[in-house]
């Protein structure tokens, strides 16, 4: 443990296990479960085709998602304290999960054994693939050889700025999930519309409906250029990406419409890689969410 710092993540960050390593990021995972009572470790018992495979064969099952324990967090901490390695520990919103509140809860145990280590735990405000290419720019910065307290200090600056513009299947996981109001569920599943939706400062917003999912996806990538248009920025200054849940596919055919809108728009080549959406969001989404994740650069 000779680097100067380590970046840990919880599950939420969807980051492919063999990019988590190369980086060397540590994911502390997510459980989910399909029956309320047998949680399993996402990753680590259960992986994302499986569990989305599952949610495809049995449509009327809505799976449930539950935050790392505080036990987890130490187990996870405690060879860093032990190393005098300093952390950064990076959860997804607190306005979605207590994950935070379990990583906080554990530094303060860790803190009461080694007084002098240091562990900041960073509410992200943001989740699941947007949570990725943040903790990539964590990764960014701390390869780049900037010191632990102004890497913080960055990642705190930077996360206003992320933004997630998305659709989904249908409505009903959302409902199921609690994520929003029970008049927009009753007519969605009247009407069989579409949301597109907003996720900003941790907590989601309405953005639109739709009836076709072209539209509704067609829809995403305009909210993605009236954001650009916003912030009067180029997409060099943003690290962008694509999420998507079980249809790779169509994923594919999406990056490659939304890398030529924007250089028709004048913005120039962009590369904008693709991340598959984990079990923790896709409980609320279910199996066909597919947006854009977006967030400044660190530097």
């Amino acid at each position: 443990m000779s680097e100067k710092y380590h970046i840990i993540s919880d599950g939420s960050c969807d980051l492919p296990p063999e990019l988590a390593a190369e980086k060397n990021v540590t994911v502390v995972p997510f459980y989910v479960s399909f029956d309320e009572e047998h949680y399993q470790k996402e990753m680590v018992e259960i992986g994302v085709r499986e569990f989305y495979q599952q949610m495809v064969d049995n449509s009327k099952v809505y799976p449930k998602s539950s935050m790392p324990s505080a036990q987890d967090y130490v187990d996870v901490f405690l060879p860093y304290a032990k190393a005098g390695t300093p952390v950064i520990c990076i959860c997804i919103t607190a306005k979605f999960s207590g994950s935070v509140v379990s990583a906080s809860n554990a530094r303060d145990m860790i803190l009461e054994e080694f007084p002098d280590a240091q562990i900041s735990v960073i509410d992200s405000t943001v989740d699941t693939v947007l949570q990725g290419i943040y903790v990539l720019e964590a990764v960014r910065m701390r390869d780049e050889g900037m010191d632990y307290m102004q890497t913080v200090a960055r990642l705190e600056e930077i996360k206003a700025t992320g933004r997630i513009f998305f659709t989904v299947g249908n409505i009903e996981y959302l409902k199921h999930g609690g994520r929003i109001g029970k008049v927009a569920s009753v007519a969605g599943s009247v009407l069989g519309i579409r949301p597109i939706i907003t996720l900003k400062q941790g907590e989601i917003f309405a953005s639109g409906i739709g009836r076709s999912r072209r539209g509704t996806v067609n829809k995403t990538i305009d909210l993605l250029l009236n954001y650009l248009k916003e912030q009067n920025a180029s997409t060099d200054s943003y690290s962008i990406c694509v999420g998507y849940g079980y249809d790779r596919e169509e994923a594919e055919r999406f990056r490659e419409d939304l890398v030529n809108v924007i250089k028709e728009k004048g913005y120039g080549e962009v590369e904008i890689p693709i991340y598959q959406i984990g079990a923790t969001i896709a409980v609320h989404t279910g199996p066909y969410p597919l947006g854009i994740g977006i967030i400044k650069k660190s530097i």
